[in-house]
């Protein structure tokens, strides 16, 4: 299979509207979300989520709390701010009604808010613990998720679609002694590009590895997950169906011989089209079919279905030859369960995920960035997430105009965050 069908797959279909199904949150420690309604009421707010990051700081000789820190980054995200100069910049710039809602420190004797150098952001920030950073974000971002899934769905129970996939940070690899940059994987909801979790990896191969862990702390149970062939693993499998309750739409390829060749082999010129879609846009022509058939005895843990997956391309100019690229995949899924259409909305719906990290490198320019020390770039990584989730959910469709609508307000950043000024 060449590289060009490898990089085609994800955008066979169209995407599907899903949620995500939150970690237990702080002040709701011992019950699942999911385990009752979540009203927007009792969505903790963001300060209270990072709250629960630990200060890796002593205590004796602290101006400014980690959590005013950490807030003042998200705002100064939020305004563009592409990395720890910038968003320092922007918190000195920032008029005094938002240094309060952020919680800033003011001066005991004159009353003057004090901001925080840039140098004293970078200082605090790069040895933060990156893991409980992911944990607050990913829950309050998920309780925010599950809560207007509520009210969108009228209590209609939708199944959800999570992607899984890696990134590197390319960044960072001239900090690092093998010239390896770090990479990080990733969970996140189909629909609002949303990162439930996120962990740090030491190279790709090493996705294979992070995989189980990463998921382990969330409630999956009812979710379908997506992901390309790397996690096309047997334990994986097992972990989704056995452990998490959860179903599995897995790319097929020639890292699994017999498996591809079982399905690739299958008498798909006698199994109908059971679903079709035909696009026309940016120069080209394309058509789409998916065909998904039950299949009994397949070498792989749960696999109910086999999937084929056509997509013919022509550009539009007169005398272009059309290309054809074919993609196999396997579900845990049923044919009661999931009807081809479907199949095919969530297929193409794992390529939002490609698209978060798509925003991470042309906005913010996360692959120029300098931040290389410490738990900087995953810090840095997990507050573009934040930022990208807190404006997807609010209906934005371009984040670099979001960025500079912030950029020329400062105190946008308050009702973006839902804050008040003191």
């Amino acid at each position: 299979m060449g590289v060009e069908a490898r990089d085609h797959f994800w955008n066979a279909v169209p995407a599907l509207s899903s949620s995500l199904i939150s970690p237990a949150l702080e002040q709701l420690r011992d019950l699942r979300a999911g385990a009752r309604p979540l009203h927007p009421g009792e969505c903790p707010s963001l300060a209270e989520c990072l709250q629960q990051v630990p200060d890796p700081r002593d205590p004796r000789g602290v101006r400014h709390s980690l959590t005013s820190l950490l807030l003042a980054s998200v705002a100064a995200v939020l305004a563009g701010a592409q990395s720890l100069a910038a968003a320092g910049e922007w918190v000195a710039d920032a008029p005094p009604q938002v240094l309060a809602a952020l919680g800033i420190r003011r001066d005991p004797l004159t009353g003057r808010f004090q901001p925080p150098a840039e140098a004293t952001i970078r200082r605090v920030l790069e040895p933060v613990d990156a893991g409980a950073l992911e944990a607050a974000v990913g829950s309050w971002l998920a309780a925010r998720l599950q809560a207007s899934d509520q009210r969108s769905q009228r209590g209609r129970r939708a199944r959800r679609a999570l992607a899984v996939d890696g990134k590197a940070v390319r960044g960072t690899r001239h900090a690092s002694g093998d010239g390896q940059a770090a990479h990080l994987l990733a969970i996140a909801g189909q629909q609002a590009s949303a990162v439930l979790a996120q962990a740090s990896v030491d190279g790709k191969t090493n996705e294979i590895t992070a995989f189980a862990p990463l998921l382990e702390p969330l409630d999956l149970a009812g979710c379908v997950i997506t992901a390309d062939a790397m996690h096309t693993q047997r334990e994986h499998a097992q972990f989704l169906v056995s452990d998490k309750h959860a179903h599995y739409i897995l790319v097929v390829k020639r890292n699994q011989p017999s498996l591809y060749a079982q399905v690739k082999n299958l008498p798909w010129r006698h199994i109908p089209a059971g679903d079709q879609q035909r696009d026309r846009g940016h120069g080209r022509e394309e058509r789409r079919t998916l065909q998904a058939a039950t299949v009994a005895g397949l070498a792989f843990p749960h696999a109910a279905q086999a999937i084929r997956v056509t997509r013919r391309i022509r550009p539009l100019s007169a005398g272009k030859k059309w290309r054809t690229f074919t993609i196999y995949a396997i579900t845990s899924l049923t044919a009661s369960q999931a009807a081809p259409a479907r199949l095919a909305e969530w297929i193409r719906g794992h390529w939002q995920i490609e698209a978060l990290h798509h925003i991470r490198d042309v906005t913010y320019r996360e692959d120029a960035s300098q931040i290389r020390t410490g738990s900087g770039p995953q810090v840095m990584a997990a507050l573009r997430n934040l930022v990208i989730g807190i404006f997807k959910l609010a209906g934005a469709r371009n984040i670099a105009a979001a960025c500079r609508r912030h950029a020329r307000d400062a105190t946008r950043v308050l009702t973006t965050l839902g804050l008040s000024s003191q």
